[in-house]
């Protein structure tokens, strides 16, 4: 007998570790994280206007075995004209009838709300993560990166779910790049270019660095499906605790006439230490930390963006060597990129460029709603 609970976050935690068991690739999200960003209270996503979401918890004989949130983007439909509601932070282990009281539980809570669609894995906004791992099962994520066992996919199609919306993740050797990816005549004219300056992300410039990278990013990727520029709040609660956890050799933000132009985010692999103290914090943790500081060998582009403006002068391409130059010298063997759309060709290219090969492949699953509210 399936229990379907609404708002309980600590089994929503839990459910996600549940769902896959700790062999698995899976990496839980921090449950420090987990309790905030959906605690609609503290989120600025809910607190200020922008949406709305619901969790929902599947349990057994009192256990959770599933999770899933339902938001809908108030902003964002208004924006694109649109009546869609999203599922995200989907996990459940291979219980067909536990996921289907899942999806039912979030479907109708998004129907009532006047969603005539839903799509999902979709983790409330542009700054968390996107999609259901489709195949590459076996490679372990970056952070950032989804993972989920090969019966989600099922799942959703089981209840009516189609796949659209191709994505992939990447990993780059960085000991295999070729040189010529690094140093051509376009790059080196971008680079020596009078009026672009290039601005280390460290703990002393990063309230102002991170600013500009709220900037840049909702230039960038203004044309977007389904974005919604974000606010200095949302990005701050989602992005400011990474000064705490940033390599300042890695990440950089870009000037052009002294506004900012381009961005991009790499951050040191945490996953290796979050999976270690199975997303919690406690006493063992900082030894944990200390050695994963150590140790750590892969880091991970969250994003890169340049303003329209720049399109097509080969910035992006710069800021990639630039990171590419950066992590060797400093000793990570390892490069993750999180997801690319299969439209978004000039991404693309620059990954095969650098010798970068896919990781995981995801999509989005989409399905019409009617009928349930």
């Amino acid at each position: 007998m399936i229990e379907i609970r609404a708002g309980d976050r600590r089994a929503a935690f839990n459910a996600g570790l549940a769902a896959y068991g700790t062999a698995s690739p899976y990496v839980t999200p921090m449950w420090s994280d987990i309790d905030r960003i959906l605690d609609p209270d503290r989120n600025p996503f809910c607190r200020d206007g922008h949406g709305r979401l619901q969790v929902f918890t599947a349990h057994r004989d009192g256990q959770p075995v599933g999770r899933i949130v339902a938001s809908i983007h108030d902003a964002s439909n208004a924006r694109h004209g649109s009546y869609r509601g999203q599922f995200g932070f989907f996990d459940c282990g291979d219980a067909p009838a536990a996921a289907a009281s899942l999806l039912t539980a979030a479907e109708t809570w998004l129907a009532q709300r006047g969603a005539n669609e839903v799509a999902g894995n979709f983790n409330l906004t542009a700054m968390q993560m996107a999609g259901v791992v489709t195949s590459g099962f076996g490679a372990q994520p970056y952070t950032d990166m989804m993972w989920n066992a090969p019966h989600m996919a099922t799942h959703l199609e089981r209840n009516g779910y189609a796949a659209t919306f191709p994505m992939s993740t990447f990993e780059t050797e960085l000991a295999s790049v070729p040189q010529a990816a690094l140093d051509h005549p376009k790059l080196r004219a971008i680079t020596t270019d009078p009026r672009l300056t290039w601005h280390p992300i460290t703990r002393g410039t990063f309230k102002d660095r991170l600013e500009d990278a709220r900037v840049v990013l909702n230039a960038g990727f203004d044309r977007n499906p389904m974005f919604v520029p974000l606010s200095a709040a949302e990005y701050t609660f989602q992005a400011g605790e990474m000064m705490w956890i940033m390599d300042p050799r890695l990440s950089v933000v870009v000037h052009y006439d002294g506004k900012p132009a381009g961005v991009i985010v790499c951050i040191p692999d945490l996953n290796p230490f979050v999976k270690a103290v199975g997303g919690r914090l406690s006493w063992t943790a900082p030894w944990h930390f200390i050695r994963h500081r150590l140790q750590r060998d892969r880091a991970v582009i969250i994003y890169y963006s340049v303003t329209p403006e720049l399109h097509g002068r080969g910035l992006n391409g710069a800021m990639l060597a630039r990171v590419i130059g950066a992590a060797r010298k400093a000793g990570y063997r390892s490069l993750g990129t999180t997801w690319i759309a299969d439209v978004n060709t000039a991404s693309l290219k620059q990954m095969e460029r650098i010798g970068a090969k896919p990781l995981h492949r995801l999509h989005l699953f989409t399905k019409t709603l009617g009928g349930l509210a």
